[in-house]
């Protein structure tokens, strides 16, 4: 039995989809029905499109005995947390000792390998590594760069303006498909071989904002223009979303962006899946409804 954690989010649900016939997987959320509104199971009942056997059982990250419940039973788990500084991974590692699993496989980031990220997100996720590593447990590492999904962000602006706007427009992004992400996790839940290792996921080549933006309008067949936020601009805007703290930590990620500290590619996805990484331009094509309203652009 695979548990997978996060199941509606961006990777989770790739995870779940990739999922081969024949395995027994069982999805956790604090809300069952709101996972079933979101089509995760599947159309035919229990068994998805893939043929994976799921089944839904309610948890929390803060009652550590509604974890237990649901790991009982549990071989492999698929761990994502999303409380920078918060204990959610303690409570799951005790927890999953506590009932006998065996292996954790979690997703993290690869920026815990630049000895230059000091920012509060990146402190708390090699945190949460060094945790895995000393669990006594086997463990996975997944470690992506940016998802290229975050592009989602300019859809409201490409609808109405026909304008994607984001900071340091010229810095170099070496962002994955979490399509990429949720087959190589897949794998690594399912095959053998994997205990101890970490896997630095990203996409094929190296790309800047103004570059997706050319390739989204060339998806999108209608002209867009770039506009590169100031430094206060994207300040205001992530703090809109995200407490004070975390504003900092992805402006100074930002800030690494633009000074290369992401441009870097790594081949392990198609080592992996014996394919080539999905480019953006591809992702851009097949999302490309994402950006439109009704079929069309607003005026």
């Amino acid at each position: 039995m695979i548990l997978v954690t996060g199941a509606t989010g961006t990777v989770g649900r790739e995870v779940v989809r990739r999922l081969p016939d024949g395995v027994r997987v069982r999805l956790m959320t604090r809300n069952p029905a709101k996972l079933r509104a979101t089509g995760v199971m599947g159309t035919t009942g229990a068994t998805g499109a893939t043929g994976a056997t799921k089944e839904i059982v309610a948890a929390d990250f803060d009652a550590p005995r509604s974890l237990e419940h649901a790991l009982r039973g549990v071989s492999t788990a698929l761990v994502v947390t999303s409380r920078v500084g918060g204990d959610d991974d303690l409570r799951f590692v005790r927890a999953a000792r506590a009932v006998g699993v065996r292996r954790l496989v979690k997703l993290s980031a690869a920026a815990v390998l630049d000895p230059g990220a000091v920012d509060l997100i990146t402190r708390w996720q090699r945190t949460t590594e060094e945790l895995l590593r000393s669990s006594g447990l086997e463990w996975t590492l997944l470690r992506p760069r940016s998802f290229m999904s975050n592009t989602l962000s300019w859809a409201a602006s490409v609808r109405s303006e026909r304008v994607a706007r984001a900071l340091h427009g010229a810095s170099a992004n070496a962002c994955v498909d979490p399509r990429d992400i949720g087959e190589v996790a897949a794998r690594v839940l399912t095959e053998e071989g994997h205990a101890g290792k970490a896997y630095t996921l990203t996409g094929p080549e190296p790309i800047t904002p103004a570059e997706q933006t050319e390739q989204l309008a060339q998806a999108l067949k209608v002209p867009l223009r770039f506009e590169e936020l100031t430094l206060e601009q994207a300040r205001a805007g992530l703090a809109g979303r995200y407490p004070a703290p975390l504003v900092e930590a992805l402006l100074e990620s930002a800030q690494r962006q633009r000074a290369g500290a992401k441009s870097a590619v790594d081949g392990t996805v198609c080592s992996l899946t014996g394919r080539p990484a999905i480019t953006f331009r591809r992702w851009a094509h097949d999302y490309r409804d994402a950006f439109t309203a009704g079929g069309g652009f607003s005026p």
